[in-house]
């Protein structure tokens, strides 16, 4: 946990990596899929996902939320001016779910050549594992990165909180004086807020410590990454298509707020558990279900929560370069935004991460992460109180009151950061207190939620109103 008492370690709070991905179908003006090659070719920006006409867009490492958000918008205007001047335009699909869907051979799968056949191949693996139509959900993945600038100075204070502790220990088994005991008693209290930072200051060297934060990270964003998919839940709709081949042209409302999120969405079609002692025995945990044959490869890990290094992502890249940032999969396409998602979504996920890093560890056993599964898809009904999680105290609420009282939580704390917030107010336009109450609003009144919203603004001819949305943004 980060050492929040030290004013070094506050001061960098808020500085951090996000990187945003963005999936998205391109469709013909009737609403099936579009047949052509990607039109991106060479774009690293702009690449294929599962489909040779799902558009991935991956942003460079900005430094705030408002700078990925701008640079996601410019890349979605690239593609929307490139598909509109295509001998045969195509549209940028808005939504999570897919429009219209005849047959499973209408979707794409991309292909590559050369060296990169094997994309191709594992792509044919997939399809064949899961299905090609749940393939065509689209969202986005959230990418975030502590500055190491924060991060040396945690792992500095925590040094320094390790040497005290030494010093303590020394002068308790000499004849020193009370006045040298008592000033390092005061250290103590003032530097070691818990037990969890005695074990953390054990880690001799940084890249160690680094690997240890993020394995912690990780495990708590797994608890509580539900939070965000409720706040994110933008697809209750689906084409009838969709569930019954050839059937096309009515609404189908599933109960789910975010389907692909659910129960009835993009799992392994088996439970995970990983191991988060420390970066080895996680890398050990995904390694076992690859030479079990129960997953083909790291990417088919289709967890909410990943670590990855930088650079192409592996296990033994992980093992051995390291973590470099954190990865967050849970997060629906927003058709309401031009651009998918709304910048207090953006900010907020970052200032969750951020909140997580200072709370306590928490166990993740095999109990806990099974819980922590089902909870995510309980968040991803439409009607947050009929559906309840499990929180690390072993209590059982409904799904809206647990968001609430994680956010006041949440809000106290930066209440007492705000000090701090300056900087980063200034480079988003936004203050912490207002990004957080914009998520609390979504719990006190169902109807500021993106799903409420959705279903009452396309509902009675999904796809038709989806395409008149696609027309008016081609403008």
């Amino acid at each position: 946990m980060l050492d929040i008492n030290n004013k070094n370690v506050c001061e960098k709070l808020l500085k951090g990596n996000i990187g945003l991905e963005k999936e998205s179908l391109r469709i013909t003006h009737d609403g099936f899929f579009s047949k052509t090659p990607h039109p991106f070719p060479g774009n690293n920006n702009i690449v294929r996902d599962f489909c040779e006409n799902q558009t991935e867009i991956n942003t460079s490492v900005t430094s705030s939320a408002k700078e990925a958000l701008e640079e996601l918008s410019l890349h979605t205007k690239t593609i929307l001016e490139t598909l509109k001047k295509l001998p045969n335009p195509e549209y940028l699909w808005p939504f999570s779910n897919p429009p219209y869907i005849t047959r499973e051979s209408d979707i794409p799968i991309a292909r590559y050549e050369g060296e990169e056949k094997e994309k191709e191949v594992y792509r044919e693996y997939l399809a064949e594992r899961y299905g090609r139509y749940k393939m065509t959900f689209s969202g986005i993945h959230f990418n975030y990165s502590f500055s190491d600038e924060l991060l040396k100075a945690d792992f500095e204070a925590k040094n320094g909180n390790a040497n005290l502790k030494e010093k303590k220990n020394e002068l308790d088994n000499t004849e020193s004086t009370n006045v040298e005991k008592d000033y390092l008693d005061r250290s103590r209290g003032e530097n070691l807020s818990s037990d969890g930072v005695h074990l953390e200051s054990e880690i001799s060297d940084f890249q160690t410590y680094k690997n240890q934060f993020y394995v912690s990270l990780a495990s708590k964003a797994q608890v509580y990454n539900w939070i965000i998919v409720a706040i994110t839940a933008a697809s209750p709709l689906l084409d009838s298509s969709y569930v019954e081949k050839g059937i096309l042209g009515k609404d189908i409302f599933n109960g789910m707020g975010s389907t692909r999120c659910s129960e009835l969405g993009y799992w392994n079609l088996f439970t995970l558990v990983l191991d988060y002692r420390d970066i080895e025995h996680y890398v050990d945990s995904i390694m076992a279900y690859i030479d079990l044959g129960l997953i083909h490869s790291s990417a088919e890990l289709y967890y909410p929560v990943r670590l990855k290094p930088v650079g192409k992502y592996s296990p033994e890249k992980l093992r051995t370069d390291g973590v470099g940032h954190i990865e967050l999969r849970m997060i629906d396409l927003n058709p309401l935004t031009p651009w998918g998602i709304d910048l207090r979504d953006v900010y907020f996920i970052q200032l969750f991460l951020i909140y997580l890093a200072a709370l306590p560890d928490i166990e993740v056993g095999v109990r806990e992460q099974s819980f922590a599964i089902q909870n995510t898809k309980n968040a991803a009904h439409y009607d947050l109180k009929t559906v309840n999680v499990i929180t690390p105290d072993n209590r059982t609420l409904w799904v809206a009151d647990a968001a609430c009282e994680f956010l006041y939580e949440m809000k106290k704390f930066y209440e007492g950061l705000e000090d701090y917030e300056g900087e980063a107010e200034k480079e988003n336009g936004l203050k912490i207190s207002e990004v957080i109450d914009f998520q609390i609003s979504k719990f006190e009144n169902a109807e500021n939620r993106y799903a409420w919203k959705i279903r009452r603004k396309f509902g009675g001819g999904f796809v038709e109103k989806g395409l008149k949305l696609c027309e008016e943004r081609e403008g």
